[in-house]
């Protein structure tokens, strides 16, 4: 008998006739069961007579599927595999968890640290190659990158392949996928899976010279649907249904937008993460949809990050917090520092942020769009934050305090557990007492130098017992209710970690 990982793709192919539009004429989906469970998936059309069923089994155990398809070549084909136990390494799609943050459909968390290459499948296979072999030491476990070529400064060449058929006249077909570039594009998700990274997809963007932009609503509206029966089983997907979309809104208005949330969520059967990502900072999409799963959002002033938790009540995912580099547009030249800076902010505020890098190439060969190499500096920081909360983040972290609450308004601090991190930032205090009230116990504190990526033994020092209003600690009854004070080298970009002894 066939057998499939759980968590991996059992693949059915089903020969038919390639005459006329099967994109369009042709309907195919199956039904998957197991011990009274059912669960439909949609099929698509690859080309050269070639119909396609993928399954993601989630449990293990035998399988049976049956098709239905308005062809009679394809109706009613039955038979069964065996799920066996998941690939090492393999954890299942990415769920939100505890409300604010994510894990895998085993339980294991995911804390997101994730880049942008918009175009990198649309460049040369060699730099495509590239690409992937940063990224295998690079840190990020998510990239954001889009289904449709770009067309935008530092992007304006021609894509390796066209997303729908072109014909003889020049013009492109949007009733007729290209199913080479389909096959191109999902065996790079397929890559990226095996790296452990999350393929987190733009479905739409405004920036376009070939006339994706303008497809009917029908036309999306198959699109969508054709990318969810492609790609849906594989488990590393994330559904981002645009790239600032509020850029789209005089040719997709809002329910628009609406509807393909609605296709992707009836034709997605494991409910992959489901968002998208606003232009302007004033147009943010109400996230607070139940079809939404989570918050992306462009936002530079990071600081905000627990009002979008108030606002929203989901995890919040900053995928540009503005970019590393030297070109001329503000939000792609702030330094490594800065960046670094944002990250820690926004993980200590309770939320995620997104890297990018657009540093001046002689060949426009810029990481944000196309990917190749990292050339700038804030990439390994990011990469030590991540390894640092790894070793201590269960359930995620809470952020401590409020956007109003002294001192929290501008130095950030959380707790997941029994660890608690304060970073101080920009700030530059020579002494800190902790403004963390702490049960009786043992800690252990050290001091992170968040640029330098050291870590060492904080100097303890007696607790002040400062003003109630004006410093960290609480005050209970004239006394302050801090465990421990600590030296500080009175520097900027410093954090300290509290933990409790095992």
């Amino acid at each position: 008998m066939t057998t499939t990982p759980v968590w991996d793709i059992f693949e059915l192919r089903l020969s038919g006739p390639a005459t006329g539009n099967p994109y369009l004429d042709v309907t195919l989906e199956a039904h998957f069961t197991q011990r009274g469970r059912s669960i439909r998936v949609p099929g698509f059309y690859d080309g050269e007579g070639q119909y396609v069923l993928r399954f993601m089994p989630d449990t293990q155990g035998e399988w049976h599927y049956k098709t239905r398809s308005s062809l009679a070549a394809l109706e009613g084909k039955v038979g069964s595999f065996t799920a066996t136990t998941p690939l090492k390494g393999a954890h299942g799609p990415v769920r939100v968890a505890n409300q604010f943050h994510f894990a895998h459909a085993d339980g294991k968390p995911f804390l997101c640290f994730g880049t942008t290459c918009y175009a990198w499948t649309h460049q040369p296979l060699e730099l495509q190659a590239q690409t992937l072999n940063t990224l295998t030491t690079a840190g990020f476990n998510k990239i954001r990158m889009g289904v449709f070529p770009k067309d935008y400064p530092f992007n304006t060449n021609e894509p390796l392949h066209d997303v729908f058929d072109v014909g003889a006249d020049g013009k492109r077909d949007f009733d007729r996928p290209n199913p080479v570039a389909f096959r191109h594009f999902e065996s790079q998700i397929g890559k990226l899976r095996d790296l452990g990274i999350e393929a987190d997809i733009i479905i739409f963007h405004p920036y376009d010279r070939w006339g994706y932009c303008d497809m009917s609503a029908e036309q999306d509206n198959r699109y969508v649907a054709y990318l969810a029966a492609r790609l849906a089983a594989y488990r590393n997907v994330w559904w981002s249904l645009a790239n600032e979309y509020d850029f789209l809104l005089d040719t997709k208005p809002m329910e628009r937008w609406d509807r393909f949330f609605h296709i992707l969520g009836e034709n997605d059967p494991y409910g992959h993460l489901r968002s998208i990502h606003n232009g302007d900072v004033r147009m943010n999409y109400d996230h607070t949809k139940p079809w939404v799963t989570h918050v992306c959002i462009q936002n530079w002033d990071v600081k905000k990050t627990p009002e979008w938790r108030d606002a929203y009540g989901k995890p919040v995912v900053n995928d540009e917090p503005e970019y590393e580099g030297n070109i001329f547009s503000a939000w792609g030249n702030i330094s490594a520092q800065e960046l670094t800076h944002r990250f820690w902010i926004t993980a200590l505020r309770g939320g995620y942020a997104g890297h990018g890098e657009t540093f001046e190439h002689p060949e426009d060969i810029i990481w944000w769009a196309k990917g190749g190499e990292l050339y700038g500096d804030a990439w390994k920081r990011i990469k030590f934050l991540r390894e640092l909360l790894e070793q201590d983040v269960k359930a995620g972290l809470t952020p401590l305090g409020g956007t109003t609450s002294w001192p929290w308004s501008r130095m950030s601090a959380a707790e997941d557990g029994d660890v608690r991190y304060i970073y101080f930032g920009e700030h530059q205090p020579a002494q800190w007492t902790t403004g963390l009230p702490l049960d009786d116990g043992d800690y252990d504190v050290d001091l992170i130098d968040t640029w330098a990526m050291t870590i060492e033994p904080a100097q303890r020092i007696a607790p002040a017992i400062p003003h109630p209003t004006r410093h960290g600690a609480v005050v209970r009854g004239g006394k302050a209710d801090a465990a421990f004070g600590v030296r500080l080298p009175g520097r900027p970009h410093l954090a300290l970690r509290v933990r409790r002894r095992r």
